[in-house]
């Protein structure tokens, strides 16, 4: 028969390794507590206080350090804020001529194709912009 620490033990792996295909900081915490509960195991046989031990070490743990886990380990969120670079300035990379051909500016460090309104004066290499809108992949910019 395999010793109860030894249980809390592979439970503990198995957490761990979850943790390591889901990246999602979940699958730690109770990893964590199985280790909580295995010491628990070396210091009393009682199996409902080793249980009781792994349950509230899990839930303290995500309860208060989850939180800061997001924190240092923002992720890179996939879909972008549109409004985020509305309103930012820029530099005119490639010029853009009218409002039917595209140029390119740089906003935060970042290459944009961009196009200016039909009202708007051709810009040429080097100007400075700001951000009037969002189209898609490509920003409309007007002379700052």
């Amino acid at each position: 028969m395999i010793p109860v620490w030894a249980i809390w033990l592979i439970i503990s792996g198995v957490f761990l390794l979850l943790e390591i295909f889901t990246v999602s900081f979940l699958m730690f915490w109770p990893g964590i507590g199985a280790i909580f509960a295995f010491i628990t195991s070396l210091i009393t046989p009682n199996i409902g206080i080793q249980i009781g031990v792994f349950t509230i070490s899990t839930i303290i743990l995500i309860v208060f350090t989850k939180p800061l886990t997001k924190k240092f380990f923002k992720t890179k969120d996939s879909s972008m804020n549109n409004n985020a670079i509305i309103g930012k300035k820029g530099t005119v990379i490639k010029p853009i001529k009218n409002s039917q051909t595209k140029g390119q500016v740089k906003v935060d460090g970042e290459l944009w194709s961009a196009i200016i309104s039909d009202d708007e004066k051709p810009l040429k290499e080097g100007d400075s912009i700001v951000v009037e809108k969002i189209d898609g992949v490509k920003l409309q910019v007007k002379k700052a």
